[in-house]
């Protein structure tokens, strides 16, 4: 999403309208960090982040109060002329009536939240970096197995869906099936979700589309996931070498973001579904320190040691 609406931020974020008569549905928010106008109350206005939401806080606030009224309105009226999306007092602060004709006339809404300014902030960004976050839409299948978002890959009819129904009937939970749409909310962390058209539906050939929710129940599903690890199916092939000890990590990139990822062969008779319940397992516990693979390359090792100096 390249932009979210001030009436959108209005509603998520439980505030009230001080100016009404804006249309709120009009102003677009482009950018997921928020500014607190310290240096702006005192007319200095070089390099200001002016596409950004803007919150008064206690200090912002108390600051003003020591003013003039004449400065304490110019200085309102200068911020609201450079063309800030927003302005939300936080803490229930209410500015006066002035402030909000002021506000009317520039075009800019007033918004008044009740909670802290610390606490505002941070779920405002926190918000706002996953909605403006880069998207993109690939195919696939996003299942939550134990925790893990594990995201299976594949060709067009390989068998992305029957494991993901299988991974259902066993009490993991479906994200999206064919189409995730995944956005990178920060540099560690992609989130999956589904498109609203085909979300908790299943396309199996054969039967159709079935879908998951119904079937299974609401424990079945989830609408957002991190992505922990890929895993890509593909036809079996005598002459690749596949990795059968995992003792270093092979990666996917996705938005640029480095992604664990395991290339499944798929031969009739192997059963995927705990193929990928292993390997979420397997990636948990390297993720709590735990490596199997080093912990026989280590036996080994010290087997083999061991043989030496006995033969010494």
């Amino acid at each position: 999403m390249d932009s979210v609406k001030v009436s959108s931020i209005i509603e998520k974020m439980n505030l009230l309208n001080l100016t009404p008569d804006i249309s709120t549905d009009d102003i677009l928010v482009t950018h997921p960090d928020i500014n607190r106008p310290a240096l702006q109350l005192a007319d200095f206005y070089d390099y200001f982040d002016r596409e950004r939401v803007q919150i008064i806080g206690y200090v912002e606030n108390a600051y003003l109060n020591s003013l003039d009224r004449e400065t304490r309105i110019q200085r309102y009226k200068r911020l609201f002329e450079s063309k800030i999306p927003c302005l939300v007092f936080c803490r229930g602060i209410q500015p006066e009536e002035e402030v909000i004709e002021i506000a009317n006339e520039c075009g800019v809404p007033l918004l008044k939240s009740e909670a802290s300014t610390s606490s505002f902030m941070a779920e405002i960004i926190r918000w706002l970096k996953v909605q403006l976050a880069p998207t993109i839409s690939i195919h696939g299948v996003l299942v939550d197995v134990y925790g893990e978002g594990v995201l299976i890959m594949g060709e067009s009819g390989i068998g992305k869906s029957e494991a993901a129904l299988e991974l259902i009937k066993r009490g993991h939970r479906l994200v999206t099936d064919d189409v995730v749409q995944i956005s990178k909310v920060s540099d560690e962390t992609l989130v999956g979700t589904a498109p609203d058209i085909t979300r908790h539906f299943i396309e199996l050939r054969g039967i159709g589309i079935i879908n998951v929710k119904t079937l299974f129940g609401v424990e079945s599903v989830k609408e957002t996931q991190t992505i922990d690890m890929v895993i890509k199916l593909e036809d079996w092939n005598k002459d690749k070498e596949y990795d059968r000890f995992g003792l270093t990590e092979e990666y996917t990139e996705i938005l640029g973001n480095k992604i664990v990822c395991h290339s499944i062969p798929i031969r009739p008779g192997r059963n995927l579904a705990i193929i990928v319940e292993s390997a979420a397992v397997n990636y948990r516990q390297k993720k709590m320190g735990y490596n199997a693979a080093q912990e026989l390359y280590n036996r080994v090792q010290n087997n083999l040691n061991k043989r030496m100096e006995e033969e010494k």
